[in-house]
């Protein structure tokens, strides 16, 4: 019951992480403008997504253009499209695959352990997703933090974080809470499960050395000697071994 429970708040947090996921790839506010020293100009805003570039005039308005060129965007930008799609890929076949290995579900039946390894696999796919969505998040922020300290732009060209990148970490967060919870509760149910089988090594026991064998004796039993059966017929004898006495033995004891 308890691990049905977690199951489910799984379930619930990586939803919630392939949501943030998704919106954040799909944002173009991963570099926005940095409004610093004389720069004034606050009527136009700039920003800068995986996709397209925006402007928003007098917060009216947003106007986007899609990148001409995939080769014109920097190697950080170019990278996180891939990544990100990637990581909305894994987390949504992880959150699939979890579903068919849930105990509330009846996809697969009469197997516990083939429930267990399959949210065990999703759960390692959860989390490869979280990786794909940290480092692209990450390697952008670290970016726009170098350039903004760089003294050889200026400030129209410095950016600032925007709010992808933080709906980018706490999606990374949700998933990997999610995947960590398929993944633990379902190695400790397989621990527990196996407790019954191992056998302990520290038990006391002596070991015997082989004992040579010995050769016995071969005893030989007497065999009862057949004994004649007088027939009607005087040319006819039966003999049968018998383990009773016979008539003539009977008469010659009289």
């Amino acid at each position: 019951m308890a691990n049905s429970a977690l199951e489910l708040v799984g379930l619930i947090l990586t939803l919630i992480g392939m949501i943030g996921a998704a919106a954040s790839t799909g944002m173009p506010m991963w570099r926005v403008t940095a409004f610093i020293g004389e720069n004034i100009i606050v009527f136009e805003t700039r920003y800068e997504g995986l996709w397209m570039n925006c402007y928003r005039q007098a917060n009216i308005r947003m106007q986007c253009k899609v990148y001409d060129s995939l080769l014109a965007l920097t190697p950080d930008l170019q990278a996180a499209r891939g990544l990100m799609c990637c990581a909305v890929a894994l987390g949504g076949l992880g959150l699939l695959i979890s579903l068919m290995g849930l105990q509330c579900t009846s996809c697969i039946e009469n197997n516990d352990r083939a429930k267990r390894l399959v949210l065990i696999t999703a759960g390692s796919m959860i989390i490869m997703s979280c990786i794909c969505v940290l480092i692209p998040v990450s390697w952008t922020g670290h970016v726009i933090i170098r350039d903004f300290y760089n003294p050889l732009l200026i400030d129209a060209q410095r950016r600032e974080l925007g709010e992808a990148l933080y709906i980018g970490w706490v999606a990374a967060a949700f998933l990997f809470a999610g995947g960590c919870m398929f993944i633990c509760c379902n190695l400790q149910s397989e621990g527990k499960g196996s407790e019954r089988y191992v056998y302990s090594r520290n038990s006391d026991y002596m070991a015997y050395p082989p004992q040579p064998l010995q050769p016995q004796q071969l005893v030989l039993l007497p065999q009862p000697q057949p004994q004649q059966v007088i027939s009607r017929h005087p040319s006819i004898n039966y003999s049968y071994p018998s383990r009773y006495p016979s008539v003539r033995s009977g008469v010659a004891y009289l």
